[in-house]
């Protein structure tokens, strides 16, 4: 059933991430009502004076258009912090951007606001929900009612026809919730289920993370749901699910259950929105992947924030294809340790934000990843002397 939604779409597997991302995050604001355990940007109630205005906003739009039709995120924060975001999507959205936002699950998200949002031109509605209760998940976003408002804002989206997608963070709190949280995803209507795993940066900590053992578990709990789900599936911050893919459609073929080759994008590794245009090429930090501030730095991405320029005084076409932090990141003969010997380097390659949170290192190994390389088995056996 899987396979079959994929089939004939528009794939971009020769998309030259060299060249240009796939996808561009906008931090629009670090304001937000919201007071999360996790959260990435710390953020705080008001906006910032010296946030990008709304012409700095247009000028950053118009210079990622000529990277193509890159799926452009407004961010946060609150996107809706910003009394201007609806002319943003509208300007980016007659650039030919494909805009999509992640408002945060408060009152601001009102049936009034999504309407102007959907009028503005946006493609797709993600919301959060990181518990299959609010129990679960209002302690995660440490205010009450948040995952009630988020449930309204996928009943209004329904209502009005547009598009949404559900974001999730996985992490120590709920990894044990993951079996009733694709229950729920199964009820909703969503498209699309993008399934974060926890990056310590922001307020999130080490010892927020689950194990990387756990984290092997739900990857093949994903492979199984995207199967028959009427949603698709993607993982962001763990490469790793592009590994567990292919491991287990070889296991399927060697065992007479597949008949197709090996391939990612059926087992849901993508970003698409409507016009059916998805990747099968996992997308990571500055490899497909741009994330800019909402003071303008240019970055890898949100849990990677080492700025390597600013769209004030930089040009950001250039950062991306140029700056050596892009280049080195992208250039994955760089990696260290079992990352670097991985027979998947290739097409997972490590959390790269994940390996700098733990080591200071974004070219270390990702120390969440479950899987050792029979070659790196046998260099460290015979560094150790074992015989």
């Amino acid at each position: 059933m899987h396979a079959e939604r994929h089939r004939g779409r528009a794939g971009i597997a020769d998309f030259d991430f060299a060249q240009s991302p796939f996808v561009v995050i906008w931090e629009t604001t670090r304001a937000c009502d919201l007071a999360c355990v996790h959260c990435r940007a710390e953020a705080v109630p008001f906006r910032r004076p010296d946030e990008l205005s709304t012409d700095e906003a247009k000028a950053m739009l118009r210079r990622v258009r000529d990277f193509g039709r890159v799926v452009f995120v407004l961010s946060g924060g609150d996107c809706l912090k910003r009394p201007d975001v609806y002319e943003l999507i509208a300007y980016g959205f007659e650039l030919g951007l494909r805009m999509a936002v992640t408002p945060a699950t408060t009152k601001l998200a009102s049936p009034e606001a999504i309407g102007r949002l959907k009028d503005a031109g946006i493609a797709r509605l993600a919301v959060s929900l990181d518990g299959s209760t609010p129990a679960i998940h209002d302690a995660f976003r440490r205010v009450d009612g948040s995952f009630e408002w988020g449930m309204k804002i996928l009943e209004e989206c329904r209502r009005i026809g547009l598009s949404t997608q559900v974001n999730t963070v996985i992490a120590r709190h709920n990894v044990d919730d993951f079996d009733n949280l694709a229950a729920l995803m199964s009820r909703l209507g969503i498209v699309f289920w993008e399934v974060f795993f926890l990056v310590p940066t922001g307020r999130a900590k080490p010892g927020d993370v689950a194990t990387a053992h756990e984290y092997e578990r739900v990857f093949e709990k994903m492979y199984e749901l995207s199967k028959h789900a009427p949603f698709d599936v993607k993982a962001t911050a763990a490469p790793q699910y592009s590994r567990v893919i292919l491991q287990q459609q070889v296991a399927e073929r060697r065992a007479g259950e597949r008949s197709e080759s090996p391939d990612t994008l059926t087992g849901g590794v993508m970003f698409s929105l409507s016009d059916g245009i998805g990747r099968a090429r996992n997308v990571n930090d500055g490899d497909g992947f741009m994330f800019i501030s909402h003071i303008g730095e240019i970055m890898p991405s949100g849990f990677l924030p080492i700025a390597a320029g600013n769209v004030r005084t930089d040009d950001l076409v250039s950062v991306y294809r140029n700056a050596p932090l892009f280049r080195e990141l992208r250039d994955r003969s760089n990696l260290k340790g079992k990352c670097g010997v991985c027979e998947f380097v290739n097409v997972c390659g490590g959390s790269r934000a994940r390996a700098y949170g733990m080591t200071g290192d974004y070219l270390e190994s990702d120390p969440f990843c479950a899987y050792v390389s029979p070659r790196y088995r046998r260099v460290h056996e015979a560094a150790s002397g074992v015989s």
